[in-house]
C-alpha cells in the first residue's frame, strides 16, 4: 500500500496556450486541484517552492488555504529552500498552517535547487557564516527550525509583559504538537539522506540524484533509501520514518492523453550537470495502463518508498490534472498493490 499524492511546480506564463496565465491562476487552481484530488481519494497535495520565478513561491498562505478547504488530504511542500528562510518566522507560519489544517502538514525542506538568480538568498538578507557554504547555511537554518518545532521554551520573558505569561521561558506561538515528526528532507545524495535520518526527518528522495555509482536512476535512488533507513535505525529513533519519491506518470486512456503524452514516455534516464556535478534525472512514464503497470513494477525506488508523488502538468488546468490523478488511482494503483 502506498500514499499517492500530487506534486505541482506551479508554473504560469502569459501564453494563450497556458491554463495558468498569472500567479492568481496558479494559486487558485492549486487550491482547487487539492480539493479535487481529495474527492478522488488521493492522499496528498504537495507544492514546489521556487524564488524569482513564475512559479509557486511563498508556501504558507497556499498551504493554509488548502487546509481550510479540505478535511483529509495531506498538505505539503517539495521542497522549501532553507537558504532563504528565517527559521523563527517559519516556525510560526508552519504552526499556524498546521493548526488550520488539523495537523495535516507534511513539510519538505532542503538546500534547494539551481536558482534563477545568482545567490538569491543574499537578497533575502542571508549569507553563510565564515567557513560555511550555502548548503551548510541551509542545514544550520534547518536545525534551528527543528529545535523550535519541539516547543521548548528558550526566550526570557519580560518582567513587564503586555499580557500575562505562562511560567518559565517562552516558546514561539502558535505551537502545533506533532509537526516536528512531519518534516521531510529533500536529498539528492546518499550523505544528505543519511544526515536527514540522523536528524529524525522523513525523506523526500529528489526528482534527480547526483550520480554516485553509474547505476540507473531508480537503483541509485533505492540505494539511497536503504542507506537512509539503515542510518535511521542506527540513530535509535523509535518511530517508523516515511519516504517519498516523485515521478511523472501518465496513463493514456483517451485522445487527450494521447495528444499530450502519446510520445512522451522515456525508455532511459537523462543525464546533466548541476553545479559542475554529474546528475541523473529519472525517466518519465507514459503508456496505456497495461504497459505502464509492467514498467512501474521494475522501478525499485517506488517499491522502496511508502509515498509516491505524481508530478502534474499544472498548466493544463484543474480538470485535466484531476483526470491524470484519477487515471493512476483507478487504472494503475490497484494492479500494483498500491490500493
Amino acid at each position: 500500500m502506498k500514499n499517492i499524492g500530487f506534486l505541482s511546480f506551479g508554473h504560469w506564463t502569459p501564453s494563450p496556450q497556458s491554463g495558468t496565465r498569472s500567479a492568481s491562476d496558479v494559486l487558485l487552481q492549486s487550491i482547487d486541484l487539492a480539493v479535487a484530488a481529495e474527492e478522488l481519494g488521493a492522499d496528498g497535495a504537495y507544492y514546489r517552492v521556487h524564488h524569482f520565478a513564475r512559479q509557486l513561491a511563498s508556501p504558507f498562505p497556499l498551504l493554509s488555504a488548502v487546509g481550510a478547504r479540505t478535511s483529509r488530504i495531506e498538505i505539503g511542500t517539495g521542497v522549501i529552500d532553507m537558504r532563504y528562510e528565517n527559521p523563527f518566522y517559519m516556525a510560526e507560519d508552519a504552526g499556524s498552517a498546521d493548526l488550520i489544517s488539523g495537523g495535516r502538514l507534511q513539510l519538505g525542506i532542503s538546500r534547494g535547487s539551481p536558482e534563477q538568480v545568482v545567490d538569491g538568498w543574499r537578497y533575502f538578507g542571508y549569507a553563510p557564516a565564515e567557513g560555511e557554504s550555502d548548503a551548510d547555511m541551509a542545514r544550520r537554518h534547518s536545525e534551528v527550525f527543528l529545535q523550535l518545532l519541539e516547543g521548548r521554551g528558550f526566550a526570557q520573558p519580560s518582567p513587564r509583559p503586555m499580557f500575562p505569561n505562562p511560567p518559565g521561558l517562552l516558546r514561539l506561538e502558535p505551537h502545533s504538537e506533532g509537526l516536528r515528526e512531519r518534516i521531510w528532507w529533500g536529498a539528492a545524495t546518499t550523505p544528505t539522506a543519511v544526515w536527514a535520518a540522523q536528524q529524525g526527518m522523513n525523506l523526500q528522495s529528489s526528482t534527480l540524484v547526483f550520480d554516485e555509482s553509474g547505476k540507473p536512476f531508480h537503483e541509485q535512488q533505492a540505494d539511497q533509501i536503504r542507506a537512509y533507513r539503515a542510518a535511521w535505525q542506527e540513530a535509535g529513533h523509535t518511530r517508523t520514518p516515511r519516504v517519498s519519491v516523485s515521478r511523472s506518470i501518465f496513463a493514456i486512456t483517451d485522445d487527450r492523453d494521447r495528444m499530450y503524452f502519446g510520445g512522451q514516455g522515456q525508455d532511459s534516464d537523462q543525464f546533466g550537470r548541476i553545479d559542475s556535478t554529474r546528475a541523473v534525472f529519472g525517466r518519465s512514464y507514459a503508456a496505456e495502463p497495461d504497459r505502464l503497470i509492467e514498467e512501474l513494477r521494475a522501478d525499485t525506488a517506488i517499491a522502496e518508498a511508502d509515498t509516491l508523488l505524481l508530478t502534474v502538468p499544472n498548466q493544463l488546468g484543474v480538470d485535466y490534472n484531476a483526470h491524470v490523478i484519477e487515471n493512476i488511482l483507478k487504472h494503475v494503483a490497484p494492479a500494483l498493490g498500491w490500493r
